[in-house]
């Protein structure tokens, strides 16, 4: 599974990876949680407010810091 988190490094972004790697670690998956600072990249994603979550190449949270809970939620779709 591959998890990305968009956003220019901010402290909101950083709790965002933060949270995200928790559900991964919660939820006992295999998954790489890589962080895409490249604002050229996050607007190619169709992205305009971070920081977001992408799992698998889908954009499933965007402009909140989501809590580890809504996070395992996503994931488990």
């Amino acid at each position: 599974m591959k998890i990305q988190v968009l956003g220019s490094g901010c402290p909101n972004c950083q709790k965002l990876e933060e949270n995200a790697r928790e559900a991964v670690k919660e939820l006992g998956l295999k998954a790489e949680v890589t962080h895409i600072y490249d604002i050229n990249k996050i607007i190619e994603m169709g992205v305009m407010m971070t920081p977001a979550l992408v799992v698998e190449d889908e954009v499933v949270i965007s402009g909140k810091v989501a809590s580890v809970e809504e996070i395992k939620e996503v994931i488990r779709e």
